[in-house]
């Protein structure tokens, strides 16, 4: 390769990675705005925890996460599929298709991949340590969504760019990929009230807040249950699906059992060693 086409690369793949920081950062916050007033107008369940403590702490870890995340992957998910794309490494790269059915089967794949990481967190006791952090928030509102430590947001993106590379995704399907997922990662961990009938039609094509809300139950049968993040189908077609918890929303409760009783799980710094407790 020239060294022309070397630089002609470079800028290209700077310009793609300007525009996937923006469109992100616009969708994210757009969401976020849009779902935190929805919380307010009509809540789902009463909360438990200050909420400026529990948004300081969950927002805090995410600000952290990002700068982490950027710093040990600067190209991230986006730069990946651009790199993959000029290398013509991966699946799409070496079969026809349509350009299109391209981008949906890897939306969808890369849907199933999380899907399976997600299993895999609550499966493996080491991995398990590092999504406790997710679970162990006792309320359950759209910062939860954003609650993860450092070090699972970087292995979790480590097996993102594995599967992206593998698939040879095509830029626009992991743009799409990561704006549906960071917006329905917002929407199904909100406080927010729809009702049941709007809910189990919506649930056929999305993961509603009712039905994610059983995932961050108390009761282990119910934590390792409804996995999904964007699409539900894929706890329909392995039986991890749970239609409704057993105490009902309103008293279920949130968390982990082990973690009723302190505030700590709301404090930033218990955040991060938490993975390295007994």
């Amino acid at each position: 390769m020239s060294l022309s086409s070397c630089k002609a690369n470079k800028i290209k793949l700077e310009n793609q990675m300007n525009n996937e920081l923006l469109i992100r950062f616009g969708c994210f916050s757009s969401t976020l705005l849009i779902m935190a007033v929805w919380e307010m107008i009509a809540p789902r369940r009463k909360l438990l925890v200050s909420k400026k403590l529990r948004w300081l702490s969950n927002i805090g870890i995410l600000i952290l996460d990002t700068l982490i995340l950027r710093a040990i992957f600067p190209l991230a998910a986006v730069g990946a599929a651009a790199i993959a794309d000029q290398q013509n490494w991966g699946l799409f790269n070496f079969i026809s298709l349509p350009y299109w059915q391209s981008v949906l089967l890897s939306v969808i794949s890369l849907d199933l991949m999380i899907y399976c990481q997600h299993v895999m967190f609550h499966k493996l006791p080491i991995l398990w340590q590092l999504h406790k952090v997710h679970h162990a928030d006792r309320d359950f509102d759209l910062t939860t969504g954003l609650r993860f430590h450092p070090l699972e947001i970087l292995l979790s993106m480590a097996i993102k760019i594995t599967g992206i590379t593998l698939l040879g995704a095509p830029v626009i399907a992991v743009m799409i990929f990561e704006i549906l997922l960071n917006s329905t990662a917002l929407f199904n961990h909100s406080n927010i009230n729809l009702s049941l009938k709007f809910d189990h039609i919506l649930r056929w094509a999305v993961v509603t807040p009712d039905m994610h809300r059983i995932h961050h139950s108390v009761i282990p049968q119910e934590t390792n249950s409804n996995f999904g993040f964007n699409i539900p189908w894929w706890d329909y077609l392995f039986g991890t699906y749970r239609d409704s918890p057993v105490m009902g929303h309103e008293d279920m409760e949130i968390g982990l059992s082990e973690y009723q009783q302190t505030l700590r799980v709301e404090q930033l710094p218990w955040m991060l060693i938490l993975p390295f407790l007994k």
